[in-house]
């Protein structure tokens, strides 16, 4: 979030030390981003992880998933006024970009929650419940962005023109992503089996290598490098995978502060002003569905009062692959996408700003509580 208010304070909109043209030039470095972004969120999926905890998890996830999607969309497509985009836009585009912005809200945030689990050296069941949720949810959200991206682009095409939904190329791009992250993650396993060196620069040449078949075949670059990062931790063994992961951290931590300073570098302040009419409402309503989801999603997999009253402090936080898909909508819709991005920035900005703050106190009632 700093490296992001930095970027608005010194960027094009307002003090103007990054220019126009740079923001173009460095528009590969956030590509790169993007790309680590999706591997290392595959890579914190642990398959023990999902044995012991699986069914719960899912159950959690699926009822807290359903609700902030949901809720978020209708929240959107209420308060299209408030969005000059969407103030007179017709149904088909209300629809498209309230799913959107519906699909990029529901993320979490694995880097805070790992952060403020490895601080506060917290392991009780509210600590792994919820980061189960928000490791599986990574998962379950890019196959949903996929999927809403691709329906949006049939409903919106991007160039203005018409077209209907070609399933054919539905399918592929999201199960040809599957197959080809799968390829991927397990050429990346065999590298760290039997050669395993020079894992900071072979970290970059798997997030540049990833994206650009994913370019070049047409599949989705996100859950691509979501699956290659899952199979390659979990198929290398011998904590080979763990090495990786931290090495690909370090290579993308110079990364991910130009890609946060670019975001924040193309936000206009000017035109975010007017949003908190709608990013106010929107954060309210998904917290509220967090909420409401887990305690529910608890109920049915009758866990223990402690877990459903306070896991849903730590599903706040917003971050990482959040910010690489609101990159990709802005992308994908260059001349309505800037507003779009504008309205995910401040709400994530937001939602980054409150979860971590959030999951401590839900970490300390748990504490008191036994859990």
């Amino acid at each position: 979030v700093g490296y992001m208010l930095a970027g608005v304070l010194f960027g094009p909109p307002a003090l103007g030390y990054v220019s126009r043209p740079a923001l173009e030039e460095l528009t590969p470095v956030s590509n790169l981003a993007i790309a680590l972004i999706a591997f290392l969120a595959g890579a914190e999926l642990q398959i023990a992880e999902i044995r012991e905890r699986g069914v719960a998890i899912l159950k959690l996830m699926s009822t807290e998933l359903v609700l902030s999607f949901f809720g978020v969309a209708v929240t959107i497509a209420l308060l299209r006024s408030q969005l000059p985009i969407l103030a007179s836009a017709p149904p088909a585009e209300v629809i498209a970009f309230s799913l959107l912005v519906a699909a990029v809200s529901v993320v979490h945030s694995p880097a805070a929650t790992i952060a403020l689990l490895t601080e506060t050296r917290a392991n009780g069941p509210v600590a792994r419940y919820t980061l189960g949720v928000v490791l599986v949810m990574d998962i379950a959200v890019v196959l949903i962005f996929s999927g809403v991206l691709s329906a949006a682009r049939a409903l919106v095409p991007p160039s203005g023109g018409g077209g209907g939904v070609q399933v054919g190329l539905v399918i592929w791009e999201i199960g040809g992503a599957v197959l080809v992250g799968a390829v991927l993650g397990a050429f990346v396993a065999l590298y760290l089996r039997f050669i395993s060196r020079e894992l900071f620069i072979f970290a970059i040449l798997v997030a540049l290598l990833g994206a650009e078949i994913a370019h070049v075949l047409h599949v989705e670059t996100l859950l691509t490098l979501l699956v290659a990062g899952f199979v390659a931790e979990n198929a290398a063994g011998g904590g080979r995978g763990e090495h990786f992961r931290h090495a690909m951290e370090r290579a993308a931590a110079p990364i991910f502060v130009v890609f946060f300073a670019l975001s924040g570098a193309r936000l206009d302040p000017a035109s975010v002003l007017p949003l908190w009419t709608i990013v106010v409402p929107v954060v309210a309503v998904r917290m509220l569905a967090i909420w409401g989801g887990i305690r529910l999603g608890g109920r049915w997999a009758k866990l223990d009062p402690v877990v459903t009253n306070n896991a849903w402090f730590g599903l706040v936080s917003q971050a990482g692959v959040a910010f690489g898909l609101a990159a990709v909508v802005a992308e994908v819709y260059p001349s309505r996408g800037e507003s779009l991005r504008a309205l995910l920035l401040a709400t994530i900005a937001v939602n980054q700003t409150l979860g971590p703050i959030l999951f401590r106190v839900g970490l300390r009632r748990a504490a008191a509580q036994g859990g």
